[in-house]
Formats: C-alpha cells, sequence, structure tokens
C-alpha cells in the first residue's frame, strides 16, 4: 500500500532536536511540508536543507510549517541545525517507523551494495491533515523551488 493525495496523513509523534515530543495532528490549521532525507550533514542532505532555510520566510507567508524527518538522533539533529544554522524543526525517527508509515524505507542500491534507507521524498500535508501533493522527483539543490512553485500556482 502507498500513500496517496487526497489521504489523511499518517499520524505520528517523533522528538525534535531538542527531544520535545511534536505530533503532526496537532499541526493542523497550517500546511506542513514534510521531508524526509537519508541523514543529517550528508552533502545532498545539506544542500537540501539550506535551500529550505533560506526559503523559509517564503514558506511561511504561504502558512507552511517544515518538518524534516530522518533516522538520525536529537543530538546529531542538533548538530546538523546549529552547523547550518537551520531555522525549522528537524524529527528524529530512530527505529525508521515513520518512514515505514509514508513507505520511504526502502531497498536502494549504492556502488552495487543494497541497504535499506530513507528514499528522499516529500509531503505536503494540507491544513486538515491530508495529503495534498508528493514531492518525490526533485534535485536536492531545487526542492525548495518545486515545493515553492507549487504551492504559488496552487494558491492563484
Amino acid at each position: 500500500m502507498t500513500i496517496e493525495v487526497g489521504q489523511v496523513a499518517p499520524d505520528f509523534t517523533l522528538l525534535d532536536q531538542e527531544s520535545n515530543s511534536v505530533t503532526l495532528s496537532e499541526l493542523k490549521g497550517k500546511k506542513t511540508l514534510i521531508y524526509f532525507y537519508p541523514r543529517a550533514s550528508t552533502p545532498g542532505c545539506t544542500i537540501q536543507a539550506q535551500g529550505l532555510r533560506d526559503s523559509k520566510a517564503k514558506l511561511a507567508a504561504l502558512n507552511v510549517v517544515i518538518l524534516g524527518i530522518s533516522p538520525d538522533t536529537p543530538k546529531k539533529l542538533t548538530n546538523f541545525i546549529n552547523k547550518q544554522e537551520l531555522n525549522f524543526t528537524l524529527l528524529a525517527d530512530e527505529d525508521h517507523a515513520v518512514c515505514e508509515k509514508y513507505h520511504v524505507w526502502q531497498l536502494k542500491k549504492f556502488m552495487g551494495k543494497e541497504s535499506m534507507g530513507v528514499v528522499r521524498t516529500s509531503f505536503l500535508i494540507d491544513e486538515f491533515g491530508n495529503i495534498e501533493h508528493i514531492f518525490n522527483k526533485f534535485k536536492t539543490k531545487d526542492h525548495h523551488e518545486v515545493v515553492l512553485d507549487y504551492l504559488i500556482a496552487s494558491n492563484k
């Protein structure tokens, strides 16, 4: 079973970089961009996070909250945020249960080796808690532009 546009977003509670609990269903009333990424402080993930950091004001103006989710520990997320001066919340999915709920924990091939990991995917959740859009075709450096272009086009 996959996640599809229009369905209710699977709810979850995860710890953020400061070990505070964040629950998706408590964010209703705003749009939420949940972006799943493989690992904090790796080159692609850093570029993607920097783009979102630099677009945060534009996203906030469109009533969008950003949540980044990876299988990292809260401590690793704190280091990533501090090093990159990130201005949004990162969540620790250490047992990848939420990644599995969203079907982004998959078998990946890298340099001939197969292993389980996060397939870089973003979900836009509407104000009512439903999946509005799924972003799964983008380059890490263009991710924020793809999201903004979609939001601006859908707000006309």
